[in-house]
């Protein structure tokens, strides 16, 4: 399984409108700066995420993107969905339809069980990660780096 610059642009955007969640809207070039992305190309990824609920935009002179809901409510998970469909190793882990393209056997496939388990297992740690956790994990990183001891 490999996730496309699409879910990973798209999840450090996300991030980084969780960063400055509360703040108000953030113009796309500062996230494309501060996360070291094209501009161009992140446009295009925020519009199925606004369409999704997951950002707002905002028109005007102070306008930008900002996020739709509180940052604890939404996971990486969301994110991947949003812009790189379902989450699975292989096709016949994706649903019944998919059961058929594996092999003869379809639902009853052995191997198919092995790409059903990593699917679920991917899915639970990306549905377990919300953009509040990555937040307070790059708030503790920060405060960390600052810290200087002397013995």
């Amino acid at each position: 399984m490999n996730i496309t610059t699409r879910g990973q642009y798209g999840v450090r955007a996300v991030f980084e409108l969780a960063m400055r969640y509360g703040q108000g809207a953030v113009p796309l070039r500062e996230v494309a700066r501060r996360q070291n992305l094209p501009d161009n190309y992140l446009e295009q990824l925020m519009g199925p995420l606004r369409k999704a609920g997951l950002v707002r935009s905002v028109r005007g002179a102070q306008g930008g993107y900002m996020l739709a809901r509180d940052p604890a409510e939404i996971t990486v998970g969301d994110v991947l969905r949003v812009l790189e469909g379902p989450i699975t190793p292989v096709d016949c882990a994706g649903g019944d339809a998919g059961a058929s393209a594996c092999c003869p056997d379809g639902e009853a496939c052995t191997v198919r069980s092995v790409w059903v388990r990593i699917r679920d297992a991917v899915n639970e740690v990306v549905d377990s990660i919300t953009f509040e956790d990555l937040r307070r994990q790059e708030l503790e990183r920060r405060s960390r780096r600052g810290l200087v001891y002397y013995i």
